[in-house]
């Protein structure tokens, strides 16, 4: 029975002596119940099924980079066959080594061993609340990020101790609730799928926030800065500057941190602690996209009155005209790269856009916005009216930036994070010159 995942209760009874059985109350709390010569009368099976959800949740959970240990009371038959039950374990020859251990066998390791075993350990039995703790703290010593569940009052250390504590809602104790960082109303492990995937969604969606953010930065600063060393002018005024940090800061915050979460996030590997937050897909990117609008509009900027046919008009309306354009199309580079952001190491940039009402509007308030500045507001923004060919021109430069991702994200990227490669000689170079105590 317990290898079909049942709970075994044996029920026995033996003769006493009803002189020798105690009577009142005081006398009856010290009084402990007879334990030999007992007659076995039947053993009972019990089975506590697991959710249909469960199976489905623990494979998403496998997929996604995340091992699922079971710390149960049960013998280690009883557990076994509940985790194959669960998908926990998938095979015999999961089952080996350390991968099934009792809680008393785990105790009695030294701290060192622990943390060592711990890594192998997918389902531990005969456990107690203290050897719950043992093992995420030793995990974590490992390096390891732990969530814990659980739901009654010998689980709140476990809990506490955890990265991360998931209680039950309805039917965890008070005292759970309280050590735990998130309570789960369904009492549903399916629902700590969906955890990782909101949680791996608002990180991701910082990400693109980031990069794209930054990608305008670098163009804006580089544009303005080698303009103004070489001619004493700045093709982005004041005043399109702030145009421009609108849609960075708070148009394109809307549009990205509203994404959805999506299943490709599911089959991504966990972030670790001390991971960047910027990887080296976001500065390849960021790098090849700000690299390409700075060439273009550089380019512009010095000889965008040959390019544009602009030698014909006055001095001063050809300025004009050329630093709209320039203006013009770095608005829609960032318009175009914003779904590029959306994708940072994706081919197909537009999956699931048309779901996002929130990205496509903010993309057309945007568009519509700007034909607004350029057409009828020139007096504030410095800027004149653009011909239906030059319109062309800039949008034709800004939709160029999706083949450009393309090709972009068929170039590899080393593993390394490239703040390792900066750092590691400042930190040499911090060990050539220890500090003094005093």
């Amino acid at each position: 029975m317990a290898a079909r995942s049942l709970r075994c209760v044996a029920i026995a009874y033996r003769l006493y002596e009803i002189d020798k059985v105690p009577s009142d109350e005081e006398s009856l709390d010290p009084w402990v119940l007879p334990e030999d010569d007992l007659v076995l009368l039947a053993i009972v099976g019990i089975q506590d099924p697991c959710r249909p959800s469960v199976k489905n949740a623990v494979k998403v959970c496998k997929e996604a980079g995340i091992k699922v240990r079971m710390v149960t009371g049960d013998n280690l038959q009883t557990a076994k066959a509940i985790a194959f039950e669960c998908g926990i374990l998938g095979s015999e020859s999961d089952a080996t080594g350390h991968t099934i251990i009792e809680g008393k066998t785990f105790r009695d390791f030294s701290e060192e061993e622990r943390v060592q075993i711990a890594k192998e350990i997918t389902v531990m039995g005969r456990s107690s609340p203290n050897d719950k703790l043992l093992l995420v703290q030793a995990l974590r010593t490992g390096g390891d990020v732990v969530a814990v569940t659980g739901d009654g009052t010998n689980d709140a250390p476990a809990l506490h101790e955890a990265d991360i504590g998931l209680a039950m809602g309805i039917q965890g104790t008070e005292v759970a609730k309280e050590s735990s960082d998130i309570i789960i109303l369904d009492d549903n492990f399916a629902s700590v799928v969906k955890v990782v995937r909101w949680g791996r969604s608002v990180f991701a969606n910082i990400q693109k926030f980031i990069q794209f953010q930054l990608t305008v930065n670098v163009a804006a600063l580089i544009i303005n800065v080698v303009a103004a060393v070489s001619s004493g002018s700045v093709p982005l005024n004041a005043v399109q500057l702030l145009w421009v940090n609108l849609i960075m800061d708070t148009l394109g915050a809307l549009a990205l941190a509203t994404e959805p979460p999506t299943d490709h996030l599911m089959h991504r590997l966990p972030v670790g602690r001390r991971e960047p937050l910027i990887t080296n897909i976001m500065w390849r990117n960021l790098f090849l996209q700000a690299f390409y609008q700075v060439t273009v509009l550089l380019v512009l900027n010095f000889r965008g009155t040959s390019i544009l046919q602009l030698k014909s008009k006055t001095r001063e309306h050809a300025n004009d005209v050329k630093n709209t354009m320039i203006f013009n199309t770095f608005v829609f580079c960032q318009i175009f790269n914003e779904f590029n952001a959306r994708k940072p190491d994706e081919i197909n940039v537009f999956r699931g856009v048309t779901k996002n009402y929130l990205f496509m509007g903010i993309i057309g308030i945007t568009c519509v916005l700007q034909i607004i500045i350029i057409e009828f507001l020139g007096k504030f923004t410095s800027t004149v009216r653009l011909s239906w060919k030059l319109w062309l021109a800039s949008v034709a430069i800004g939709v160029f930036s999706w083949p450009l991702a393309i090709i972009g994200k068929k170039i590899p990227v080393p593993k390394t994070p490239l703040s390792t490669y900066f750092m590691g000689p400042i930190q040499q170079l911090r060990s050539c010159f220890p500090r003094r105590r005093s």
